[in-house]
């Protein structure tokens, strides 16, 4: 499987076996590994690199590229799975709320793990209804506020639904 440089400290994302890691700093292409260890979970490895040329040191993730659903949306395209759309999704619903970054990372992770068990595709709607899921484990606040964008609120009683059923699963747990 090819390896995939999920996330480098300064932005940029390759795919292949890196052969090479453009510096933040300079720009160089040469640099080392000073350390390298897997991630809790076992899904990513994290390197810290030395450029060769200025000497700064950076930080990579790489990780094994899955093979992610196409989602169906509401008009009938069809397009890959963007984790960034949840990502910014549940960050804006989580936003002044009691919830860290491991947490977040966490969740999508989920979603992502559970959209894979779908294979081929998948529509919209369920990938917002895994998103909900899981944060109504974390945070009841954030998960109303995603729920009233994906769902589309358009009056108060929306409100007060979604409420009712997060006072029923809190009810389940």
């Amino acid at each position: 499987m090819p390896v995939v440089l999920a996330r480098a400290t300064h932005g940029r994302a390759r795919t292949g076996s890196v052969p090479a890691v453009r510096c933040p700093s300079c720009g160089g292409l040469e640099d080392k590994v000073v350390d390298s260890r897997s991630s809790d979970d076992g899904t990513s490895i994290r390197r810290r690199r030395q450029c060769e040329h200025c000497a700064a040191r950076f930080t990579t993730f790489e990780r094994i590229e899955e093979s992610l659903p196409m989602v169906v949306k509401r008009d009938g395209r069809r397009e890959p799975f963007d984790r960034r759309k949840v990502d910014e999704g549940v960050r804006s619903a989580c936003k002044g709320r009691p919830v860290d970054e491991e947490q977040i990372s966490a969740l999508l992770a989920s979603v992502e793990d559970r959209l894979q068990v779908h294979g081929g595709e998948v529509e919209s709607a369920q990938v917002g209804a895994l998103a909900l899921e899981e944060l109504r484990k974390l945070d009841g606040v954030a998960a109303v506020r995603f729920a009233s964008v994906y769902k589309s609120f358009s009056d108060p009683e929306d409100f007060e639904r979604e409420i009712q059923l997060l006072a029923e699963s809190d009810d389940d747990a």
